[in-house]
């Protein structure tokens, strides 16, 4: 794992209430993984994946219980601890839903250096599909890889139990004690031992639509997006047009004048000179959104500030501290607690 290995504090809260619930003593969990309350009072704080590991092997031995990993994937959903559920269900797909949980899911769990890329690709090999698990030495955390598979498999069952969108599954790690336990609670078989840690996927993975009205995830979250939606739609003019198609895609992170231009029926070309006709660019309009519903989320509380940074389109917190700065003079930390 990479020296800046992390997870938020609200995903190693969770699993601190997991043990708890299965015996095991909080003020002794906390004092083993070298962590105290405090340090997870805010579930935007992050916390060293190394402390998250010993509270998961201290959890397992405190509780009696040596599935914790596992029951922890299966059992705790994403969209309770984050926004990222919320999120990946207001994509149009599966697909677009597993590339901004990609994307998002860093937010709770980062196990990748910035130079190592996605940690899931998608593979087709042959007629099958495959979404595999690139973390580098796995089977120095197994329990991270069994709370992933807990996470990936049961956690797309619980919100369409009519269609099976995993088929089997196979892990580095050799089989413990209970691997029985694994295909019972996982429902599809699993291989130890493999080569890679991956998942075969079925071919409803990539048909299985999500949003009959993809909306973006701004309206889950603040009536002002869903004002300003409105008053876009009122206006006049290019820019108007533009700012209209930008706000519904803004977190997705991959807004450009060479896609809004395509679905506006115009050439980049085009957009630019009625852009500046208008008094304006591409880039002053993208600015503009990002700035006013960076202030609208931190002000009213609604998202962190790391949150923030992914739903107006950054690819890290630290771009976002810094535009937030040109914008206001202010760091983000100090407009949330204004």
């Amino acid at each position: 794992m990479t020296a800046s290995a992390s997870v938020s504090a609200g995903y190693a809260s969770a699993l601190l209430d997991l043990a708890v619930s299965h015996g095991a003593p909080r003020e002794a969990l906390l004092a083993r993984a070298g962590i105290t309350a405090a340090d997870l009072a805010d579930p935007d704080t992050r916390v060293p994946l190394t402390a998250f590991k010993t509270l998961m092997r201290a959890g397992k031995e405190l509780s009696g219980e040596p599935m914790l990993g596992l029951l922890f994937g299966s059992t705790v959903r994403f969209n309770d601890l984050t926004i990222v559920g919320l999120i990946t269900h207001a994509a149009p797909d599966m697909p677009e839903a597993f590339r901004q949980m990609n994307r998002f899911g860093r937010l709770v769990i980062d196990t990748t250096a910035p130079s190592d890329g996605d940690r899931f690709v998608i593979s087709r090999e042959g007629a099958r599909a495959f979404i595999i698990d690139t973390r580098k030495n796995p089977n120095e955390f197994p329990e991270l890889t069994e709370s992933t598979l807990g996470r990936f498999i049961c956690g797309t069952r619980y919100f369409f139990p009519e269609t099976p969108l995993y088929c089997s599954a196979e892990v580095t790690h050799a089989a413990p004690a209970y691997a029985d336990a694994y295909e019972r609670i996982l429902g599809v078989p699993v291989t130890f031992g493999a080569a890679r840690n991956s998942m075969a996927i079925t071919e409803a993975f990539f048909t299985l639509r999500l949003s009959k009205a993809p909306r973006y995830v701004f309206g889950s979250l603040s009536a002002r997006a869903d004002e300003l939606m409105k008053s876009l739609d009122a206006s006049q003019g290019v820019a108007a047009r533009v700012e209209a198609l930008i706000l519904p895609v803004l977190h997705t992170g991959e807004v450009t004048m060479d896609s809004v231009a395509a679905r506006m029926g115009v050439s980049r070309q085009t957009l630019y000179r009625q852009l500046k006709a208008e008094g304006t660019s591409f880039d002053t309009l993208l600015d503009s959104l990002r700035h006013q519903m960076a202030l609208h989320y931190l002000s009213g509380e609604k998202v962190s500030v790391n949150e923030t940074a992914y739903l107006i389109g950054f690819s890290d917190p630290s771009s976002f501290s810094r535009a937030f700065h040109r914008w206001t003079g202010m760091r983000p930390g100090q407009a949330a607690r204004a």
